[in-house]
């Protein structure tokens, strides 16, 4: 809750049910705010259990997003399975389903994958005020699965930018 609160500039020491109770209000004066749970399967049972009340808390104000590795899922199950509080509820909040950020298909991941690179590289490029030949530069980080790497993207950017 305390990350939350800080990611959106809102108070996040002293009290943390004055955390709690100004991040709720805050939310709730946005337009449409959204939480993004990124690596979701690393969250300890307290975490989920404080998620749960935050989204009862905001519920048809506030969107939110869980992604994780395929841990996630199998942590869900599980803990659905053996009726650990929380777990069957948060589900459903979530629409009872499991879906995929990057397609499945060899082709269509790839596709995607080389595309939002590009983006990537070609945004990182122009922040850093260098002229890039996006392509060249997506091919250098590619692996030989033809996925490319943010890492490598990094570093080729690096070294154009010295």
């Amino acid at each position: 809750i305390r990350h939350i609160a800080k990611s959106f500039g809102v108070g996040s020491t002293g009290r943390y049910a004055d955390v709690y109770e100004d991040l709720v209000f805050y939310l709730k004066t946005l337009p449409t705010p959204l939480i993004i749970l990124d690596e979701a399967g690393d969250l300890d049972y307290t975490a989920f259990l404080e998620l749960k009340a935050l989204w009862n808390a905001v519920e048809n104000t506030c969107g939110f997003y869980m992604m994780g590795a395929d841990g996630l899922e199998a942590k869900i199950n599980r803990s659905i399975s053996v009726k650990k509080v929380g777990y069957t509820e948060m589900f459903s909040r979530f629409g009872r389903r499991y879906g995929k950020a990057v397609p499945l298909g060899k082709e269509e991941k790839e596709k995607m994958l080389q595309a939002s690179a590009a983006m990537i590289i070609k945004v990182n490029a122009e922040a850093r005020g260098v002229s890039v030949d996006v392509n060249k530069v997506l091919r250098k980080t590619m692996g030989d699965d033809r996925i490319p790497s943010l890492r490598r993207i990094y570093k080729e950017l690096t070294k154009i930018g010295e």
